[in-house]
């Protein structure tokens, strides 16, 4: 029994090494290939620049993300995409306005803010209140008595995004609880010259509403230093934001349609619209336009793979993720035949790899096509387990397997949401190598003779 049960073990090991191999030697000239294609030039970063500068940022409900959909989906045809278009979403309109910081006592100064996206307005002429700085949520509960009638900054340094960004959220509500008339945020970054960071925020139904705005690290813990000395600090804060009703947007895409499968689809992108500010470089045009690249040089190269691929631009990530629920809603019927979704969210810097969700057996598959990157772009295959994104977590959630590219992301929370988000954080070399990746893990799902196990 013993020696059958090894006889079987050897014949799986065996044709699990053959399967590696023919996976290998079947993609390793392609993946080099499209490699070298992807690294000849700087299309990529071009077109991001293109793009970013032309039409500026692209906050939902805008005419700029307008703009910029008709011109992708112009230049998507030009290029000879197949099924071009963009399909319709609804979605969210916030109007910052005019918004102003400014510290009156001691002494006047100016404070570089930038209000949290969906926050309410303050009055015409303001808000004015004594500074409570607390630097957690536990703290804002241990100083609650003191927090009547006055601005609540939360002074709470950088750790991760995940952790920190929970008083951007949140922080508005928290502060109405104990009686505060306004909140403010140190930005979320562990990097500053003076630039504050904007981003989404929420309230709570049954608390009061009142303004949330974010300023500098330096000038939050300025406030601290300030009020640790005994001085009484005074803002002096002015937002005038408001919504308007919903507006019409629309996810836009275009794909290279499978020779033998065309309605099984690999479909991969990022979000097209971007917040108020900056030109949405980094946050998300490079993710759209590494996955439309992606296309372009697979049919440079004449690889037309047996299933679909499609390059998506997601709309309204940043404030509402109406585009990857639309996109949920309009796909929900062919859900079986989308093979897998692939998000660059991240910023293009230097590709590391994909966090991948899905079942074990297509995970070593994706593994597999890990190695395969990693001869062709070193350092760029590692394949760990967990990733998806926002814009393709809702089509995830009916079994569709799941990636996002992750990449060195040093530098991303430095401009995330700011003014600095344009192209010249983007290294073009780094661009055209999350072009190749993306490229090359499509490609090899989309073309393998199985299609990748749920």
């Amino acid at each position: 029994m013993n020696r059958r049960i090894i006889a079987v073990a050897a014949l799986i090991v065996s044709a699990t090494s053959a399967h590696a191999q023919s996976i290998t030697s079947q993609y390793s000239q392609a993946t080099q290939r499209i490699a070298a294609a992807a690294l000849s030039d700087s299309a990529a970063w071009n077109r991001i620049a293109e793009l970013t500068e032309k039409f500026g940022n692209r906050i939902s409900g805008s005419q700029s993300l307008e703009q910029a959909i008709d011109w992708i989906i112009e230049k998507m045809k030009a290029d000879g995409l197949d099924n071009v278009r963009g399909e319709p979403v609804m979605v969210p309109r916030w109007i910052r306005g005019e918004e102003s910081a400014t510290m009156v006592a001691p002494r006047t100064q100016n404070l570089p803010m930038l209000g949290l996206g969906g926050s309410i307005a303050t009055p015409p002429a303001g808000v004015t209140g004594e500074v409570l700085v607390v630097t957690s949520y536990d703290d804002l509960t241990a100083k609650a008595a003191q927090a009547k009638g006055k601005i609540v900054l939360f002074n709470v340094n950088f750790t991760n995004y995940g952790e920190t960004v929970r008083y951007r959220s949140g922080g508005a509500v928290a502060a109405a609880k104990v009686g505060a008339i306004a909140s403010m945020i140190r930005s979320v970054t562990p990097y500053s010259q003076r630039t504050p960071h904007t981003g989404g925020m929420a309230y709570d139904s049954t608390v009061t509403k009142i303004a949330h705005a974010a300023i500098t690290p330096e000038d939050a813990d300025m406030i601290a230093r300030l009020t640790a000395r005994g001085e009484k600090v005074r803002v002096t804060l002015k937002i005038s934001a408001h919504f308007l009703p919903d507006a019409p947007s629309r996810n836009v895409m275009g794909e290279i349609k499978g020779r033998e499968f065309p309605n099984e689809v690999i479909a991969m992108g990022g979000h097209i619209d971007s917040w108020d500010v900056g030109r949405g470089a980094m946050d998300d045009a490079g993710g759209v336009v590494a996955a439309w690249e992606a296309i372009r040089i697979l049919k440079r190269l004449n690889l037309q793979p047996r299933r679909t691929i499609r390059a998506v631009g997601w709309t309204n990530e940043e404030n509402g993720t109406r585009g990857g629920n639309g996109y949920r809603d309009a796909h929900k019927a062919d859900a079986a035949n989308h093979i897998l979704m692939i998000e660059s969210d991240g910023g293009v810097f230097r590709p590391l790899g994909f966090g991948f969700t899905g079942s074990d057996a297509a995970m070593a598959m994706a593994q597999e096509i890990g190695g395969l990157i990693e001869k062709a772009i070193p350092g760029s295959g590692a394949i760990t387990k967990g990733g998806g994104g926002a814009d393709i977590g809702p089509i995830m959630a009916l079994g569709v397997p799941g990636m996002g590219l992750n990449v060195d992301g040093t530098r991303y929370f430095w401009y995330h949401h700011t003014d600095a988000d344009t192209v010249d954080k983007l290294d073009p070399k780094e661009v055209a190598q999350c072009a190749a990746v993306m490229a090359i893990m499509a490609y090899v799902v989309a073309d393998m003779p199985t299609r990748l196990p749920r």
